[in-house]
């Protein structure tokens, strides 16, 4: 399955790049699968934070790079894994994520290159980039799947 037509939006606060999960959000369903990618620092969990919001599950959202994997309830359930402190394949299955990604809610992936073998046949790719600019950030939505591909044509207003 080739990728759907990205689309780049530029954040210029935290604020901002978590209304933008915030929208997406708003727009995901039990089931989905949102991929982040990124240097440490770039937004993920900010992101992710609006995200659950969007979804109808917030309250504090942090980054369980420690904890590995939190789960938030709302209109539809989110499950926040950060793989950073992975090392091994072995270590995914251990974690619980192919039972994540099979069950009942969202799943959203930090550091998802991690586990590109585990991801589902459609999913949403979402690249974070710093720029030259302190609070700006270059947003990248490469969708995989009609499902995901509507989602994006929403986000860009179409």
């Amino acid at each position: 399955m080739t990728a759907g037509q990205a689309l780049t939006v530029r954040t210029t606060s935290p604020q901002e790049t978590e209304a933008l999960g915030a929208r997406l959000g708003a727009q995901l369903r039990s089931g989905d699968v949102v991929a982040l990618s990124g240097e440490l620092g770039a937004g993920k969990t900010v992101f992710t934070r609006g995200l659950a919001e969007g979804a109808g599950a917030g309250g504090h959202v942090a980054s369980p790079t420690f904890t590995l994997i939190r789960e938030y309830h709302g209109r539809v359930t989110v499950f926040h894994a950060d793989l950073y402190r992975l090392d091994t394949p072995a270590q995914l299955v251990d974690i619980g994520l192919e039972e994540i990604l099979d069950g009942d809610g969202v799943t959203v992936i930090e550091w998802a290159e991690k586990a590109r073998h585990l991801l589902p046949a459609e999913y949403l790719w979402i690249e974070f980039r710093f720029t030259a600019q302190d609070e700006e950030r270059v947003i990248e939505f490469r969708p995989r799947g009609p499902r995901y591909e509507a989602i994006v044509a929403r986000l860009r207003g179409k």
